[in-house]
């Protein structure tokens, strides 16, 4: 199963934290069942607990145990650190660095790098017909 890299802030929330993305629902059942998920987030270093409690705030408990499933990573200055490059995976980030475009850029992986724009409208969705066709 392909891996799926998440951030929270401007993927699955808007990019001022103060709502759930639109379409968030859909989204999130969309990737977890269909891939195997792994946060990538300052919300997450080790333990997912910490993310889970950071999304206490916007989220039901149904959606919360659906993102229970996600699993963590940890990384120290970069993200890039987290992403293990001989398996098969995207990742969904509003704001890279470009320290970490150009280490996916050295590895040849910078087309795994999905950019998510939540000033576009139904950016969940238009990720959801991508990554469909990408399965």
């Amino acid at each position: 199963m392909k891996k799926l890299y998440l951030d929270i802030d401007g993927v699955l929330l808007t990019q001022k934290q103060t709502a759930p993305a639109s379409n968030v629902h859909q989204f999130i059942n969309f990737i977890t069942n269909n891939f195997d998920c792994y946060w990538l987030t300052t919300h997450c270093k080790g333990n997912y607990q910490t993310a889970l409690k950071y999304l206490e705030n916007y989220f039901d408990k149904k959606t919360l145990t659906q993102l229970e499933t996600i699993k963590p990573t940890n990384w120290t200055t970069l993200k890039t650190e987290a992403i293990d490059f001989t398996s098969d995976f995207f990742w969904l980030e509003d704001f890279p660095f470009q320290a970490e475009v150009n280490i996916l850029n050295s590895k040849n992986k910078r087309d795994k790098l999905i950019t998510v724009d939540q000033n576009k409208s139904d950016e969940l969705l238009r990720l959801i017909v991508f990554l469909e066709q990408a399965i």
